[in-house]
Parts: structure tokens; sequence; C-alpha cells
């Protein structure tokens, strides 16, 4: 017989808290970009320049917003997350979840390195995100980890 262990609460806990903290701050985000980053909270000077960053010509892609396409990212993950939740089994939700999170963590990992590398500076904002990103990456590989299937031939 075959025992199906779920992964445990805090998982699932942990990826509403870092939903709900990526998406509000994707939507401050995409605000500032559409206010002019009029009150845009953080330094302007030094290493950590968020306007910077977030006006220069690599805050758009295709013509979007960088952090609209962020705003657009988290309400398709909450999104497919519930889908995934109602409609799938375990593994084949972290499957999908993880090819999800991993084009996102991709993106990021580019978006990491524009500021780094091509601008010099970073962005207090964007790294709440980054981090929100790579911590729901993580989350999906632990629920992977832990949600396997035992064989109970006692």
């Amino acid at each position: 017989m075959t025992t199906r262990i779920l992964a445990p609460r805090w998982a699932w806990r942990g990826t509403a808290v870092l939903l709900t903290v990526g998406l509000l701050v994707a939507a401050y985000m995409t605000f500032e970009h559409y206010t002019g980053n009029r009150t845009l909270a953080c330094s302007a000077t030094g290493v950590v320049d968020c306007a910077r960053v977030t006006t220069s010509s690599y805050s758009m892609i295709l013509g979007i917003p960088v952090a609209l396409a962020g705003l657009g990212w988290f309400l398709a993950t909450i999104a497919l997350t519930g889908w995934s939740f109602t409609r799938l089994d375990q593994a084949p939700r972290t499957r999908l979840l993880g090819a999800w999170y991993g084009l996102g963590l991709a993106f990021v990992l580019y978006l990491v390195w524009v500021e780094l590398v091509p601008l010099g500076r970073i962005c207090s904002w964007c790294t709440v995100v980054h981090v929100v990103t790579l911590l729901l990456f993580l989350l999906n590989l632990a629920e992977a980890v832990l949600s396997a299937e035992v064989d109970d031939r006692s």
C-alpha cells in the first residue's frame, strides 16, 4: 500500500503570504511607474537608487513597464495556484508551479543582472520582489521534496 505524505501547512501558508507581499509590492511599483515616482519611498542616492532603476531604459520591455509585468505575473500566479490546488494532484501541481516559478526566477535573474551590471544601482522594492520570487520557487521545491509517496509494506 502506498501512503501519500502531503507538504506541511507552512509551505502552503508561506506561499499565500509571499504571493500577497509580491502582489502588494508589484501594485505599489506599478502605481509609482504611472505617477512618475512622485511618492517613491526609496533612497535616490548611492548604490540603492530606486528612481534610477525604475526610470531607466531597462524599466520597459517590449513597451510594457516591468512593474506592470510583475503585477501581471503575481496576478497570474495567484490564479494558477488557486486553480492548481482545486484541479490537480500534488505531483502535477508542484511540477506546473515549479515551471512557472522557474520562469519568474529566470526573469528575476535577468533583472538582477540589469541592476548590478549596466545600471550599477539596485532598487530595494525590486529586491523584495526578487526575494519573494526566489522564496516561492524554493517553497515549491520543498513541497515537491516533502510530498512523497511512502511504501507501507509492514
